[in-house]
């Protein structure tokens, strides 16, 4: 008797970690005027995106249904967060991240629509807009960073991974608009790095490729940084920068660096206009600058040393 009674506990229980783990929503909703005690349903949303990835399946996405600021978030799975098109959803932070991914091996994140704001000028502001420290894909599309005391991207993984910036802006902020830094050596180390229509302006470094770094870059701009406007530089693993239809002006370092490291960074460039930065193309210790010759440099100085033509 006390077996079976055993038994049926046992069986009620695994029944109810079954129900609860099909609660959760393969998509869920976020409201200005909501509240986390909610189901974060349509006709129920959450207030926060922190309040609604608890409610929300592996896998599924979270949407705001109107303007409003959601807050931060630390995802830890692979999860879609959406602001929706044509309104405000915003990440307003003081002394932390915006978003943190740190996922397991294999999730894949997409953000999408969201506008990051750190609190320029402020005592205490935002530290990161986007910070990547765990995880397999993360794609970034259609958002706003802007005003953090570190990087707007950061790009941090000890594993590899791929990374996919689309249509995205990423300025005023007093560390670099986008860092890219792996910490593993090797192919299965290497960061891969996609940018597309995109814009870094008024940063440190526009965007910056460190350790293990493997960044494309196409149709984009970095323009009015203090620094440089593209630049490559390793201090353990060799990093690769190629920059094809793109544009550096008015920074105040070079438009182009690369090198200046103990390890090997290589600058390929295609179809890249420099106009009014501090120097053009930049090369420095362990760096090489390659060229398809189709390049334009008024206005920035001429090149510290030859550049390869292919």
């Amino acid at each position: 008797m006390k077996m079976l009674r055993s038994t049926f506990i046992l069986t009620l229980a695994a029944f109810a970690i079954s129900l609860a783990a099909h609660a959760q929503a393969t998509r869920s909703w976020v409201s200005g005027v909501g509240d986390d005690a909610n189901p974060c349903s349509r006709t129920a949303p959450c207030k926060t995106w922190a309040g609604a990835i608890s409610k929300t399946a592996v896998g599924g996405e979270i949407d705001a249904l109107d303007p409003g600021g959601f807050g931060a978030l630390t995802i830890t799975s692979s999860i879609t967060i959406d602001g929706g098109g044509g309104q405000v959803a915003s990440i307003l932070v003081a002394g932390t991240n915006g978003i943190t991914i740190s996922a397991p091996t294999g999730s894949v994140v997409n953000l999408r629509n969201l506008r990051f704001q750190g609190l320029v000028g402020n005592a205490v502001g935002g530290l990161t807009g986007i910070s990547f420290v765990g995880g397999s894909v993360l794609h970034i599309e259609h958002c706003a960073i802007y005003g953090f005391t570190q990087s707007g991207i950061g790009i941090n993984l000890a594993s590899g991974g791929q990374v996919f910036i689309d249509d995205t802006t990423s300025q005023d902020n007093t560390g670099d608009g986008l860092s890219v830094v792996g910490t593993v050596g090797g192919t299965a180390g290497e960061v891969h790095v996609s940018v597309s229509n995109s814009h870094f302006s008024n940063n440190a470094v526009g965007v910056f490729a460190g350790d293990s770094g493997a960044v494309d870059i196409r149709t984009s701009d970095a323009n009015g940084n203090t620094g440089a406007g593209f630049q490559a530089e390793a201090t353990t693993n060799p990093t690769l920068m190629n920059i094809a239809d793109s544009m550096a002006a008015n920074n105040g370092g070079a438009g182009v660096s690369v090198g200046g490291g103990t390890a090997g960074a290589k600058i390929r460039v295609s179809n890249v206009s420099l106009f009014g930065n501090g120097s053009g193309f930049q090369t420095g210790t362990n760096g090489q600058i390659q060229s398809w010759g189709n390049n334009a440099n008024p206005g920035s100085g001429t090149p510290t040393s030859k550049i390869a033509l292919q």
